[in-house]
């Protein structure tokens, strides 16, 4: 009988992170960062978040700001060396609005001892791809 990897790879671990977010679910969401975690949204000048108190407040906060929101993945790319690469589309109307959201996101992922070590936003596609790459050569 062989014995096979309790740890979840990253395909898995942001699979299911996008499930629980497509279903309004923080904390389902939250459970695949490590303590010590950061987001970095800096890009698009929103900061960097550093632990998962700091991730859920910023999470938490963006996802009460929309009514029927919808993430859907069109791109995810497992580099190696624990490093991913996934392109979201946003589809959402703000709460109270009868205005429509309709972005395009790249997150850069980085698997640390089973859970998610970091995450970084970009809206620029070729640069989340090239820095994506670069980090999962750098980790090898």
């Amino acid at each position: 009988m062989s014995e096979e990897s309790t740890t979840p790879d990253l395909t898995e671990l942001t699979s299911r992170q996008l499930e629980a977010a497509n279903r309004g679910d923080l904390d389902a969401f939250m459970s695949v960062f490590a303590p010590d975690a950061v987001y970095d949204a800096s890009r698009d000048g929103l900061g960097v978040y550093e632990g998962t108190l700091a991730i859920r407040g910023l999470i938490g906060g963006w996802w009460a700001a929309f009514e029927d929101f919808q993430l859907t993945p069109e791109e995810f790319l497992d580099l190696g060396n624990g490093v991913g690469l996934a392109v979201l589309r946003h589809d959402g109307r703000p709460a109270r609005s009868t205005g429509h959201v309709n972005t395009r996101q790249a997150y850069v992922f980085v698997l640390g001892a089973g859970l998610l070590a970091r995450m970084t936003v970009y809206s620029d596609l070729d640069e989340a791809r090239a820095a994506a790459e670069r980090l999962a050569e750098e980790r090898g």
